[in-house]
């Protein structure tokens, strides 16, 4: 039976050999254990998607931001914070969804709670699946949580699909992969059967580059990397984009 590890470096060699996964989130923990880590990165096929980096705020929230303001012709579903926190928990998602989730863990809700007022992106014919992660210091059960919102076979009148998966244990240099789509297509695939294993590296600059190395040259366009530290719930947050 493989290991653990060599089951996260053959989905790395996929990822690799993918030329568009999409967006895509992995969370996961540090090799020495003591940090939790989120990654996020987005990618674009169109000049209006691929028009965008992602900007670090003075709070710590990240959002994407046109690159050239003169070429956005729609910025409704690229335009968006992919990364909050609070001070028990920090959450990262592929929209919008960001904010509803940030606002219902404001009031002490849930993620789940959040996302039940959600569905999949307006995007005809693709309907892109909405991914979302978390990571919350309150929760008993587990170590983080990852959802996706999606169609059945890109069908938009089938009805929302809605999987969350939660993670108890923490696993030394490996995390959990979403992503948005299986593969380039038209319309584009959904992401299917459960988050794969993923790698973590020792510190987040290494796991930023390592990512970004991995990914698609033609089709990649921003990557962040947040190492959240396990006591202080404090984070570092790293970003890279095409467009510097």
């Amino acid at each position: 039976m493989n290991s653990l590890k060599e089951v996260a470096q053959k989905n790395m060699e996929a990822l690799q050999n993918n030329p568009y996964p999409g967006r895509g989130i992995v969370l996961g923990c540090s090799p020495d254990a003591n940090n939790l880590v989120q990654v996020y990165w987005i990618m674009g096929r169109s000049e209006n998607s691929r028009n965008r980096i992602f900007e670090l705020e003075d709070n710590g929230f990240v959002r994407t931001k046109a690159y050239d303001e003169s070429k956005v012709t729609d910025p409704s579903l690229i335009i968006y914070h992919p990364a909050k926190h609070l001070d028990r928990c920090h959450i990262i998602s592929n929209g919008d969804q960001t904010d509803t989730v940030f606002e219902a863990m404001q009031k002490g809700k849930t993620m789940e709670f959040a996302l039940e007022l959600r569905e999949f992106e307006p995007d005809a014919p693709n309907y892109t699946p909405r991914i979302t992660g978390i990571m919350d210091m309150m929760e008993n059960h587990s170590i983080y949580r990852l959802s996706i919102l999606k169609t059945m076979n890109n069908n938009g009148t089938s009805g929302c699909l809605r999987h969350t998966y939660s993670y108890e244990k923490p696993l030394p240099g490996l995390g959990h992969l979403i992503t948005t789509y299986q593969g380039d297509g038209d319309p584009l695939p959904s992401f299917e059967g459960e988050p794969k294993l993923a790698v973590i590296k020792s510190n987040a600059l290494d796991t930023l580059e390592y990512y970004w190395d991995l990914l698609n040259p033609d089709n990649k366009i921003s990557l962040m990397v947040k190492w959240i530290n396990r006591l202080t719930f404090e984070a570092e947050t790293l970003v890279i984009n095409k467009h510097q």
